[in-house]
């Protein structure tokens, strides 16, 4: 069975000086952005106002890359101040991922 890959290169945002701390607090502030994008869709805000579905589609992407771009900025705070291998943690993802049965071997 093909394994099907979604593959992003996200750029190192050379204009922040970003810790642990800012990075998961902009990453929680981020998936919550999603959430309400999402919860627009489903009419989870209240509001009475029809939507249109391609444009909270477009919207939820925006905010989904937003998501990306923050873990990707995690991944470089922990290679670059905590000596982290990202490559490494990947591929012990993947093998955890094939040990639960999410991925076929």
């Amino acid at each position: 069975m093909e394994r099907k890959h979604k593959v992003i290169a996200l750029p190192r945002l050379n204009r922040l000086s970003p810790t642990l701390e800012s990075t998961a607090l902009k990453l929680m502030e981020e998936a919550g952005e999603l959430a309400q994008a999402i919860g627009k869709l489903r009419g989870l805000s209240g509001e009475a106002c029809p939507v249109d579905e391609r444009a909270v589609m477009e919207k939820v992407t925006r905010e989904l890359l937003d998501v990306a771009q923050t873990a990707v900025s995690m991944m470089f705070v922990l290679e670059e101040q905590y000596g982290i291998d990202i490559e490494s943690a990947l591929e012990q993802h993947i093998q955890k991922l094939i040990a639960k049965g999410y991925l076929a071997p």
